[in-house]
Protein backbone atom coordinates (compact mmCIF):
# COMPACT_ATOMS: atom_id res chain seq x y z
CA UNK A 1 0.00 0.00 0.00
CA UNK A 2 1.37 3.29 -1.02
CA UNK A 3 -0.30 7.28 0.39
CA UNK A 4 1.40 10.22 -0.56
CA UNK A 5 0.04 13.26 1.56
CA UNK A 6 0.10 16.37 -0.01
CA UNK A 7 -0.48 20.37 1.33
CA UNK A 8 0.66 23.71 2.20
CA UNK A 9 3.87 24.07 4.54
CA UNK A 10 2.27 23.36 7.94
CA UNK A 11 -0.54 21.54 6.79
CA UNK A 12 0.04 18.12 8.73
CA UNK A 13 1.62 16.13 6.25
CA UNK A 14 4.79 14.95 8.41
CA UNK A 15 2.76 14.56 12.15
CA UNK A 16 -0.25 12.94 10.37
CA UNK A 17 1.70 10.93 7.98
CA UNK A 18 3.90 9.88 10.95
CA UNK A 19 1.38 8.79 12.98
CA UNK A 20 -0.80 6.97 10.02
CA UNK A 21 2.28 5.17 9.14
CA UNK A 22 2.20 3.60 12.99
CA UNK A 23 -1.52 3.09 12.66
CA UNK A 24 -1.08 0.94 9.30
CA UNK A 25 2.35 -0.60 10.30
CA UNK A 26 3.61 1.00 7.34
CA UNK A 27 6.81 2.56 6.76
CA UNK A 28 7.12 6.44 6.85
CA UNK A 29 9.35 8.44 4.41
CA UNK A 30 9.32 12.60 4.39
CA UNK A 31 10.52 13.43 0.76
CA UNK A 32 12.52 16.99 2.28
CA UNK A 33 14.52 15.02 4.44
CA UNK A 34 14.87 12.28 1.81
CA UNK A 35 16.45 15.53 -0.16
CA UNK A 36 18.54 17.10 2.87
CA UNK A 37 20.23 13.58 2.79
CA UNK A 38 20.83 13.61 -0.52
CA UNK A 39 22.38 17.33 -0.69
CA UNK A 40 23.78 17.02 2.51
CA UNK A 41 22.47 20.33 4.23
CA UNK A 42 19.31 21.98 5.63
CA UNK A 43 16.62 22.63 2.67
CA UNK A 44 17.06 25.97 3.63
CA UNK A 45 20.92 26.35 2.83
CA UNK A 46 20.36 24.26 -0.06
CA UNK A 47 17.85 26.68 -1.25
CA UNK A 48 19.65 29.56 -0.15
CA UNK A 49 22.94 28.37 -1.65
CA UNK A 50 20.92 26.53 -4.96
CA UNK A 51 18.12 28.55 -5.44
CA UNK A 52 14.15 26.94 -6.48
CA UNK A 53 14.89 25.60 -9.50
CA UNK A 54 17.43 23.09 -8.05
CA UNK A 55 16.00 22.25 -5.27
CA UNK A 56 12.63 21.65 -6.91
CA UNK A 57 14.80 19.10 -9.68
CA UNK A 58 15.97 17.02 -6.69
CA UNK A 59 12.65 16.69 -5.21
CA UNK A 60 11.40 15.54 -8.76
CA UNK A 61 14.14 12.72 -8.29
CA UNK A 62 13.28 11.59 -5.11
CA UNK A 63 9.51 11.40 -6.10
CA UNK A 64 10.71 9.69 -9.24
CA UNK A 65 12.40 7.40 -7.23
CA UNK A 66 9.80 6.93 -4.34
CA UNK A 67 7.06 6.35 -7.08
CA UNK A 68 9.06 3.47 -8.87
CA UNK A 69 8.72 1.48 -5.86
CA UNK A 70 5.83 2.80 -4.12
CA UNK A 71 4.94 2.32 -0.35
CA UNK A 72 4.20 3.31 2.88
CA UNK A 73 3.27 6.57 4.05
CA UNK A 74 5.05 9.34 2.32
CA UNK A 75 4.88 13.30 3.13
CA UNK A 76 6.10 15.12 0.27
CA UNK A 77 7.00 19.03 0.06
CA UNK A 78 4.20 21.53 -0.08
CA UNK A 79 5.73 22.97 -3.12
CA UNK A 80 6.00 19.25 -4.75
CA UNK A 81 2.79 19.75 -6.35
CA UNK A 82 4.28 22.69 -8.67
CA UNK A 83 5.75 19.98 -11.52
CA UNK A 84 3.19 18.80 -13.58
CA UNK A 85 5.57 15.14 -13.46
CA UNK A 86 4.90 14.91 -10.02
CA UNK A 87 1.24 15.81 -9.83
CA UNK A 88 1.23 12.66 -12.22
CA UNK A 89 3.39 10.09 -10.70
CA UNK A 90 2.06 10.96 -6.64
CA UNK A 91 -1.51 10.14 -8.52
CA UNK A 92 -0.81 7.24 -10.96
CA UNK A 93 1.62 5.61 -8.19
CA UNK A 94 0.15 6.53 -4.26
CA UNK A 95 -3.61 7.56 -2.90
CA UNK A 96 -3.39 10.81 -2.42
CA UNK A 97 -4.59 12.97 0.71
CA UNK A 98 -4.85 16.86 0.25
CA UNK A 99 -4.22 17.79 3.70
CA UNK A 100 -6.06 21.42 3.34
CA UNK A 101 -5.56 24.20 5.66
CA UNK A 102 -6.76 27.89 5.26
CA UNK A 103 -4.04 30.29 5.24
CA UNK A 104 -5.08 31.48 8.60
CA UNK A 105 -4.81 28.22 10.60
CA UNK A 106 -1.09 27.83 8.79
CA UNK A 107 -0.37 31.01 9.60
CA UNK A 108 -1.37 30.51 13.41
CA UNK A 109 0.68 27.56 13.33
CA UNK A 110 3.72 28.41 11.10
CA UNK A 111 4.21 32.31 12.73
CA UNK A 112 7.01 31.64 14.73
CA UNK A 113 8.59 28.99 12.58
CA UNK A 114 12.12 29.98 10.85
CA UNK A 115 12.76 26.89 8.96
CA UNK A 116 10.67 27.28 5.95
CA UNK A 117 12.44 29.38 3.54
CA UNK A 118 9.03 30.82 1.46
CA UNK A 119 7.78 31.89 4.64
CA UNK A 120 10.55 33.89 5.49
CA UNK A 121 8.75 37.51 4.67
CA UNK A 122 7.85 40.68 5.39
CA UNK A 123 4.11 39.31 5.46
CA UNK A 124 4.16 35.71 5.81
CA UNK A 125 0.00 35.30 5.46
CA UNK A 126 0.31 36.97 2.74
CA UNK A 127 2.69 34.92 1.19
CA UNK A 128 0.69 31.58 2.95
CA UNK A 129 -2.49 33.40 0.88
CA UNK A 130 -0.50 33.21 -2.38
CA UNK A 131 0.44 29.98 -2.14
CA UNK A 132 -3.11 28.69 -1.01
CA UNK A 133 -4.39 30.44 -4.13
CA UNK A 134 -1.57 29.21 -6.45
CA UNK A 135 -1.55 25.26 -5.21
CA UNK A 136 -5.11 24.90 -4.39
CA UNK A 137 -5.95 23.62 -7.73
CA UNK A 138 -3.12 21.48 -7.99
CA UNK A 139 -3.40 19.49 -5.08
CA UNK A 140 -7.13 19.30 -5.44
CA UNK A 141 -5.56 17.81 -8.98
CA UNK A 142 -3.43 15.25 -7.71
CA UNK A 143 -5.62 13.99 -4.69
CA UNK A 144 -7.82 10.96 -4.69
CA UNK A 145 -9.38 12.80 -1.45
CA UNK A 146 -9.33 15.88 0.58
CA UNK A 147 -9.35 16.16 4.42
CA UNK A 148 -9.54 19.75 6.16
CA UNK A 149 -7.33 20.17 8.94
CA UNK A 150 -9.19 23.12 10.82
CA UNK A 151 -8.90 22.10 14.10
CA UNK A 152 -8.71 18.34 14.64
CA UNK A 153 -5.99 16.86 16.33
CA UNK A 154 -3.67 14.64 14.57
CA UNK A 155 -5.44 11.41 15.76
CA UNK A 156 -8.80 12.42 14.86
CA UNK A 157 -6.93 13.65 11.36
CA UNK A 158 -5.27 9.95 11.22
CA UNK A 159 -8.88 8.25 11.62
CA UNK A 160 -10.53 10.49 9.05
CA UNK A 161 -7.70 8.98 6.45
CA UNK A 162 -8.05 5.36 7.66
CA UNK A 163 -11.86 5.80 6.93
CA UNK A 164 -11.61 7.36 3.50
CA UNK A 165 -8.87 4.42 3.09
CA UNK A 166 -11.58 2.00 4.07
CA UNK A 167 -13.89 3.44 1.38
CA UNK A 168 -12.02 3.41 -0.95
CA UNK A 169 -11.14 -0.43 -0.78
CA UNK A 170 -7.47 0.29 -0.10
CA UNK A 171 -8.00 -0.62 3.81
CA UNK A 172 -9.54 -3.70 5.41
CA UNK A 173 -11.75 -2.04 8.14
CA UNK A 174 -10.85 -3.51 11.37
CA UNK A 175 -13.58 -6.07 12.37
CA UNK A 176 -15.75 -5.11 15.24
CA UNK A 177 -14.61 -6.35 18.90
CA UNK A 178 -16.57 -9.66 19.53
CA UNK A 179 -19.79 -9.57 21.59
CA UNK A 180 -20.02 -11.13 24.93
CA UNK A 181 -21.88 -14.67 24.25
CA UNK A 182 -25.15 -15.01 27.16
Amino acid sequence: MAVALVGLPGAGKSAVGRRLGQRLQLPFIDTDHVVEQRVGCSIRDFFEREGETRFREVEQQVIADLAANPSGVVATGGGSVIRECNRAQLRDRFHVIYLRSTPEDLFRRLRHDVKRPLLQVADPLGRLRELHSARDPLYRETAHDVVETGRPSVAMLVNIIVMQLELAGIVVPEPPPELPHD
